[in-house]
């Protein structure tokens, strides 16, 4: 199995320091700190080895998903289950699982309970396949956390001044901490957009970008939306 640009799993296990038998958590420490080795905006990086960091993850969770695939099952089945209105079955998830895929349990109307390991890069519409069931995929998000499309929203608060002369931020983002220039005309936009960092490419899908929606903070008004970037950041460094 190899990715659309030559790199092979045998490469990307070395691009990211893993064993063969390495697990999920593993993978994703351990591409969490080739990224910071790597990041542009750090001492000693580079965007092209950052790239290659962000191919090499993307690759191992694909071929960690095919794996579990056959890990897809119905657990706690009633005695008798009545039919199921597949049109009317939906699987909420949260903008993190979409970005990042997962494990995820759903509870049936008839109260059976499902087990899924999902991709990376679900959609909103997409569908989900569990043995007979068929879901349809909703994003949910809260309001500082959004996913519209391909493309990840996160509503940053940040000083009026660095909305009117422009200035670096630090914000937490699906694939670890950035540091992030604001020019003039962004803090007046009150919008950055950090390409290809949004959902990663599926199928048909293009690769999205991250938008950070950029709201002045005024006073601890904004604490609630530091601790869901806090949470988020915590929640995919797990």
């Amino acid at each position: 199995m190899s990715s659309s640009g030559g790199m092979g799993i045998k490469r990307a296990r070395e691009v990211l320091r893993l064993s063969a038998f390495h697990t999920t958590t593993e993978l994703r420490r351990a591409f969490r700190e080739a990224a910071k080795r790597a990041h542009p905006d750090r001492k000693g990086g580079d965007a092209e080895r950052f790239r290659e960091v962000v191919e090499a993850f993307r690759l191992l969770q694909a071929a960690a998903v095919e794996r579990a695939k056959a890990e897809h099952r119905i657990i706690q089945p009633p005695v008798a289950a009545r039919p199921l209105s597949q049109g009317s079955l939906t699987l909420a998830i949260s903008p993190l699982v979409a970005f990042g895929g997962g494990q995820s349990d759903h509870v049936l109307p008839d109260g059976r309970r499902i087990r899924l390991t999902l991709p990376a890069g679900l959609r909103a519409g997409d569908l989900v396949r569990a043995g007979e069931i068929e879901l349809t995929v909703a994003v949910r998000g809260d309001g500082d956390l959004l996913v519209r499309g391909d493309d990840v929203w996160v509503t940053v608060p940040v000083d009026q001044r660095l909305l009117a002369e422009g200035g670096r931020i630090a914000v937490e983002t699906p694939l670890g901490r950035r540091e992030v220039w604001i020019t003039k005309k962004a803090g007046e936009r009150g919008l950055v957009r950090l390409v290809g960092e949004g959902l990663p490419a599926r199928g048909k899908r293009r690769e999205g970008h991250l938008f950070l929606r950029l709201t002045p903070r005024i006073g601890e008004a904004h604490s609630a939306a530091r601790t869901l970037l806090r949470r988020f950041a915590a929640a995919w460094a797990a």
